[in-house]
């Protein structure tokens, strides 16, 4: 994307800089919300830049948990497909340390 696309590439990163940045919600907060909109619209690649920012910040397995069960019910069933592999990621990143 920052080579063929530089301009959005860069708008990008600065929007989600400054969405994440600690305000009324904290910066784990923001990324449990983002992991679990995330999960529920499917967005594979955004599931594992998220858990691995979660598991930075040293979130647990049962906060991931319980972003999963937040986003199956809003996402239906498919997210529990994807809920699954967001633990997957997690389990596996926390063990891979």
């Amino acid at each position: 994307m920052k080579e063929f696309c530089g301009d959005v590439s860069h708008g990008f990163t600065t929007l989600h800089g400054a969405a994440v940045k600690d305000q009324a919600l904290d910066k784990k907060q923001k990324e449990f919300i983002a992991l679990g909109i995330a999960i529920a619209v499917r967005c594979e690649g955004c599931i594992l830049a998220h858990v691995k920012t979660c598991l930075s910040l040293g979130v647990t397995m049962e906060e991931i948990a319980s972003v999963v069960d937040v986003a199956v019910l809003m996402g239906g069933g498919p997210s529990t497909v994807y809920g699954g592999k967001a633990l997957e990621i997690a389990k596996y990143l926390m063990e891979k340390e």
